[in-house]
């Protein structure tokens, strides 16, 4: 049966190559025996996890070395859809090579961009996110047999949605890797809140102690924070003083610029400031080799521009004296 009968041509486009690859020519599925385990000088380590809202399960075999705590070798069966197989595919990659401890912080998000062809663009569409995010809770399913103890002591895992068994961590996931802005989307990603409902919001026939409209408000509140954090803010460049402009122009210089010239014995220093309505008019004179370069009128006074106007505003003009 060919692909364009078991997924509608629109919909088999949301996947990346990635996905499709795995899906097709999964590199880990299979099983880990005693005797190869052995042969690793290892542990065998067998773990079961289902993902209900959709009937997907996953069996991860792990080869553990005693003495350093690091997995070997990884392996899974799937009993589900593709996106489940490709998803358990990387994850099982992802493991080999890290000691159990390493492995327990991948999370669904680690393995989701994995699988992305373009780092902005989500690896399967969103009517199959709940088959892609079963990585964590199995690997931690793994981890608490290898070091024998409860699952839940290896983390502060909190369920959601009891009717699809959706998990707080999955649920910040989901809305992290596809910027989700509606609870229905949490729903459609995930299945939470499709059954009972008393996870929606408070009110429903079940008292909760999380509720979908409240994970998504903070969580997106988060993502605005983390964001506001790591884009730095333009200066308003035009209200500083000539002396705060000259300082603010230094300390860019001093960080960003002079160590490139210096590596071909130049520098430069600023002879002048002129103010417009619009831009501030910055007049520099190369020193050291930099005065005789034939790129110090081209290639490197558009890099001292760039540099300025992506750290101080971008309504600096550089001039040469």
């Amino acid at each position: 049966m060919a692909k364009s009968d078991l997924v509608g041509g629109s919909l088999w486009e949301q996947y990346s190559d990635k996905v499709s690859n795995r899906m097709n020519n999964p590199s880990h599925m299979g099983a880990i025996t005693d005797d190869e385990a052995e042969k690793f000088g290892a542990k065998l380590i067998i773990a079961d996890w289902g993902a209900e809202a959709c009937g997907d399960a996953v069996r991860l075999y792990w080869a553990v070395e005693s003495e350093t705590n690091i997995i070997v070798k990884a392996t899974f069966k799937s009993f589900g859809c593709g996106t489940a197989i490709a998803s358990c595919d990387m994850m099982s990659e992802m493991c080999m090579g890290l000691t159990v401890d390493e492995a327990l912080k991948i999370t669904n998000i680690d393995v989701e961009h994995a699988l992305r062809d373009e780092d902005d663009t989500p690896s399967i569409p969103p009517q199959k996110m709940h088959c892609s995010v079963m990585a964590y809770d199995v690997i931690k399913k793994a981890a608490s047999i290898y070091k024998g103890v409860d699952m839940e002591l290896l983390d502060d895992k909190e369920m959601v949605c009891e009717c699809a068994r959706v998990t707080l961590r999955t649920i910040k996931d989901v809305i992290r890797i596809n910027n989700l802005k509606t609870v229905s989307e949490i729903t459609q990603y995930t299945k939470a809140g499709a059954f009972c409902k008393s996870c929606v919001k408070p009110g429903g026939h079940e008292e909760r102690k999380y509720y979908l409209i409240d994970i998504l408000r903070e969580t997106q509140a988060e993502m605005k924070r983390e964001k506001y954090n790591a884009e730095p803010l333009e200066i308003d460049f035009q209200s500083l003083s000539l002396i705060q402009k000259y300082k603010e122009l230094e300390k860019v210089i001093d960080a960003h610029i002079k160590d490139k010239l210096a590596k071909d014995n130049g520098s430069i220093e600023i002879i002048d400031i002129k103010e417009d309505t619009d831009t501030t008019e910055i007049f520099i004179r190369y020193m050291g080799a930099c005065a005789t370069c034939p790129s110090s009128k081209t290639g490197t006074l558009s890099v001292i521009t760039n540099i300025l106007n992506e750290n101080i505003n971008s309504k600096i003009k550089v001039n040469i004296v």
